[in-house]
């Protein structure tokens, strides 16, 4: 895109002023400006005046699971569907790594955070280990796909290349990097963070499919037969990933796709629920649920809304195309976001200022007709970093990894 083609697309949306600094810049900074709004999506301006399209919430009930004694009754029929399946090369798996160790008190990509205490041990390095198990039982490789972010994406591949991808063949990893969508003021006007920079943020873990396909690699899913995509986020470093036995149980339950959910610790624990709203499956925050939902107990005194979500669904490809096709909703959300005011001079606010848009994985399973829930062991496969310490922290993965025979 030049400068001329650029002026007439911000004229038609009312955004000339990104161009107010154009001729101070660079010649590179004026190129990376016309990059970055030639990807302006229309759309999502047009979302903004119309405040979001979020839906209603239909009417929601409960959704069992299999659970984890069903699983182990039938163990070995799953299990051996789901190598057969990635032996014939139809499941790959990807990682959602787009993140910041920011509130962990580290500056670089999450998955870099060193874990260990009497050796180094890296998240990125845990992950791929559990992924390695499943190779060696199946004798294959499983493609795995890493979704970097514009903040992390250069330090992610020189560091999984400097440690040799942690014995994952390369041959079989796939970099590529999420969507940024622009943020906009109360007005709907476009923030810039520099004279020649937008304002922009990744567009939430719900568009990692549309990325992958921006990407180009939609073609590859194709000419290589892979069915089916398992996505995990990078911040669990128990999760199991292309497991076979969820792999095998979702095939031969003939649902449209899967969730690996974890039995409520508590009725108060802040994890959203895996149910059904309006007869299709549906997740509910933890802060949308009601008071009556919280205490609802079923005749064996089971929570009713008992299974939460741990981030790690299975998908089918085709499934994917389709709702990439059909917009899928975009929220909007409330956020301090630092910009340049019109004398160009940098603002970093203290209340939320900006609006950003983002896309979310819950929306992708209500875009599916049926989901299999598939209980997992929380010991076993629920260590989420979220903090530094506390809750969810590095210190209580430390303590499940070694729980699971992890030196650290």
């Amino acid at each position: 895109m030049d400068y001329e083609q650029a002026k007439a697309k911000l004229e038609q949306l009312g955004q000339t002023h990104l161009l107010r600094w154009y001729d101070e810049l660079s010649d590179t900074e004026q190129e990376q400006l016309l990059a970055q709004i030639d990807e302006l999506d229309p759309e999502l301006l047009e979302i903004f005046k119309n405040k979001g399209n979020d839906q209603e919430r239909g009417k929601i009930e409960p959704l069992g699971a299999l659970t984890i004694d069903d699983i182990n009754e039938n163990r070995a029929r799953f299990e051996a569907a789901g190598l057969e399946a990635i032996r014939e090369g139809k499941v790959g798996a990807v990682l959602l790594a787009g993140g910041m160790g920011t509130r962990l008190g580290f500056d670089k990509p999450k998955g870099m955070y060193n874990l260990g205490e009497t050796r180094p041990l890296y998240i990125f390095e845990c992950l791929i280990h559990n992924l390695m198990e499943v190779v060696d039982k199946a004798g294959t490789y499983v493609p795995l796909f890493i979704m970097t972010s514009e903040k992390n994406d250069e330090d992610t591949r020189e560091f999984l290349e400097e440690n040799k991808f942690f014995g994952y063949n390369p041959e079989y990893v796939h970099f590529f990097m999420q969507a940024m969508a622009p943020a906009v003021d109360p007005d709907g006007k476009i923030l810039l963070e520099e004279k020649g920079r937008i304002a922009t943020s990744p567009n939430g873990n719900g568009g990692w499919f549309k990325s992958m396909m921006r990407a180009g690699f939609l073609g590859l899913l194709q000419r290589e037969g892979i069915e089916w995509l398992n996505i995990f986020a990078v911040d669990n470093v128990l999760q199991r990933i292309a497991d076979p036995c969820f792999v095998g149980a979702t095939l031969l339950s003939g649902c449209d796709s899967g969730s690996k959910v974890i039995a409520k610790a508590d009725p108060e624990e802040r994890v959203g629920v895996l149910c059904l709203e309006d007869g299709a499956p549906s997740i509910v925050e933890y802060y949308e649920m009601t008071e009556e939902m919280v205490k609802s107990r079923e005749a064996d005194g089971r929570l009713s809304y008992n299974y939460g979500v741990i981030l790690n669904y299975l998908f089918q490809t085709s499934h994917l195309v389709d709702m990439v096709k059909n917009q899928m909703s975009v929220h909007i959300v409330n956020k301090k976001v630092p910009y340049i005011d019109d004398n160009g001079a940098l603002v970093k606010p203290e209340e939320p200022n900006a609006y950003k848009f983002e896309e979310l994985v819950l929306d992708m399973i209500h875009m599916q007709k049926t989901c299999l829930s598939y209980e997992v062991v929380r010991s076993y496969e629920f260590a989420p970093i979220k903090n530094a310490t506390g809750v969810d922290s590095v210190e209580t993965a430390k303590e499940l990894l070694k729980q699971n025979g992890v030196t650290l």
